[in-house]
């Protein structure tokens, strides 16, 4: 069994206990508007994973998604105010991909390890969602808000959600990207062995330029939803969702070590995360526990990355 296998069967059979586990465990875990419910809290932290994905496998973090998410999320709700909601929208991924570049330029030529370059520049975003706000909470106007709050209506779709459809949508996209592109194979080549992919030609700086860009889009959409939720923004949304998306991607089976990994398997390790956050809340068990239980899955996803990278090395 190679070592791809190992990890394909490990985090399918680990969904598959957790459903069957809820499903005889509670009554309400089949049923619609739980399975609803379960797609619709996976959507921003899903969102934001489509685009760890894409970073980890080429060898790089982004730790300033959350504040990205929070600006974009805050240019959105301002540029609604003044030009309307398509306006608001398209300016929110403008921005989350011109911050992803932007922090991608910067650890390219800094040449600073990027989960420093980018905790530093997630420090300033935020200061600059802060500078934006003045600390305030900012809102759409009465005549603009049910149109601004489109993404969190229900569809014809059994109730989902358009922000879940968003969710498939740049779940597809990102993972035709890395599969089915000259620069999805660039992205596994430098993740695999940045020089090696140099030597061959590959611009490494212009794809983790890229793969950042992508992630700021991402974070962007994600801000979207969580703005189109609450019908807001402020300077403190998304702290931390960065580390629950590397969670998601690492959990799902894409190595921390870069160079390995698919869209699928952070999409897999989101739906883990949301499932025991979900049998939590069904089964009534106190939530403190809950930090513990992912912490440990964690644990155990980078430490099985390992072993299975040093049994084949």
């Amino acid at each position: 069994m190679t070592t791809l296998r190992l990890r394909d069967y490990g985090i399918v059979l680990a969904v598959a206990v957790l459903v069957v586990a809820l499903s005889l465990s509670t009554d309400t875990f089949l049923t619609s508007g739980n399975l609803v419910n379960l797609l619709d809290q996976a959507v921003v932290v899903g969102l934001l994973a489509c685009g760890m994905t894409l970073c980890v496998i080429c060898g790089v973090f982004d730790l300033s998604a959350g504040a990205v998410l929070a600006v974009s999320a805050i240019v959105a709700v301002i540029v609604t105010e003044r030009a309307g909601v398509p306006a608001g929208y398209a300016a929110a991924v403008a921005t989350g991909g011109l911050l992803g570049a932007l922090n991608g330029v910067v650890v390219v030529l800094s040449r600073v390890h990027s989960f420093i370059a980018t905790l530093a520049l997630g420090i300033v975003h935020r200061g600059l969602a802060l500078v934006i706000t003045g600390g305030a909470i900012v809102y759409p106007g009465p005549e603009r808000l049910a149109a601004f709050q489109s993404l969190s209506w229900p569809t014809v779709l059994g109730g989902v959600t358009a922000s879940s459809l968003l969710l498939v949508a740049v779940a597809v996209v990102a993972t035709v990207l890395l599969s089915c592109t000259a620069f999805g194979r660039r992205v596994y080549a430098v993740g695999g062995n940045p020089t090696a992919a140099w030597l061959s030609g590959i611009g490494v700086g212009r794809v983790r330029v890229a793969v950042f860009a992508a992630g700021g889009v991402c974070a962007a959409l994600a801000g979207l939803v969580l703005a189109a939720r609450g019908g807001s923004a402020q300077a403190d949304m998304g702290t931390l969702l960065e580390l629950t998306a590397i969670a998601a991607a690492v959990i799902g089976g894409t190595s921390i070590l870069g160079g390995q990994g698919a869209v699928w398997r952070g999409m897999v390790g989101v739906l883990i995360l949301t499932l025991i956050g979900n049998g939590f809340n069904l089964l009534g068990w106190n939530s403190t526990y809950r930090p513990i239980v992912e912490g440990l899955l964690i644990l155990t996803a980078v430490s099985t990355d390992y072993a299975l990278r040093h049994r084949r090395d």
